[in-house]
């Protein structure tokens, strides 16, 4: 089954990065990767998984384990069995959270729209072929998936995503799609690059994007992005269930609302 926890991060390979500049310190580069190990992970992970996931040798995953475990980043699983991210990540994720002006200035336009609409409200931050949920304000119906700060998702299948993505110039907005793995999620997942384009020239012609069953199953949902100067930074999301709402009237009554919420953050910062 396609994870829908977390959608694979862009970036670069260690020796990519390296080639970056002089500057690139491998070291830490390798203690990201450590960190990185746990992305796709079920449970606590050995020092040997650590290696294998990291792309390094077993000498250095130890070490850099140790390392990251002395300082609280990581932490041993139950029964003193592998390894599992510590508590000092979480103050990571906090600065990032309090200190981002976005995030800072959707909370209570958010927290507005979520009484207005009572269905589930989110707000994402931007990273190329994903979206990563920064604020979430959940529903009456809601699974473990839907809670959680930090969850990402793809932009080719998602509203956010593809509001995000129709904030782009064509050719940019289709090589981003073309580099995402097109993982169908559901029976109508759209995989074809042609017909995702399709769906985000629309969007850039709507203001707003909406997707109907294609990630999460009996859901609907619309996406507004949130940009400046044509750099999408996230992307506002309502979403609704198909057992409550017909698309089109979740679109008559949220796309509006939604709309003028996304304008009311971007005018803010």
């Amino acid at each position: 089954m396609t994870n829908i926890m977390r959608a694979s991060p862009p970036g670069l390979s260690e020796n990519e990065a390296q080639e970056t500049g002089a500057l690139f310190v491998r070291a830490a580069g390798r203690a990201m990767q450590v960190l990185a190990a746990f992305h796709q992970a079920s449970g606590p992970l050995s020092l040997s998984e650590i290696a294998a996931r990291a792309d390094i040798d077993k000498s250095a995953a130890q070490r850099l384990v140790h390392t990251l475990l002395t300082l609280g980043y990581l932490r041993r699983g139950p029964d003193g069995r592998g390894y599992l991210p510590g508590i000092r990540i979480l103050d990571t994720t906090l600065d990032l959270l309090r200190l981002d002006p976005m995030v800072q200035k959707a909370t209570p336009v958010l927290l507005e729209l979520r009484k207005t609409v009572r269905e589930r409200v989110d707000l994402s931050l931007y990273d190329e072929t994903r979206l990563v949920y920064a604020l979430r304000m959940q529903s009456k119906r809601e699974t473990f998936y839907a809670t959680l700060v930090g969850h990402s998702v793809p932009t080719f299948c998602t509203a956010g995503g593809r509001a995000a993505l129709s904030v782009l110039p064509d050719d940019a907005a289709r090589a981003i799609v073309t580099r995402t793995p097109l993982h169908a999620y559901t029976s109508r997942t759209e995989t074809s690059v042609d017909r995702i384009m399709d769906e985000i020239a629309q969007a850039r012609v709507d203001g707003y994007a909406v997707v109907v069953d294609e990630f999460v199953q009996g859901e609907v949902a619309i996406g507004v992005a949130i940009a400046r100067d044509g750099v999408p930074l996230g992307a506002l999301h309502v979403a609704g269930s198909l057992a409550e709402w017909t698309p089109e009237d979740f679109v008559e009554k949220v796309a509006p609302l939604a709309t003028e919420a996304a304008r009311a953050i971007l005018g803010s910062l």
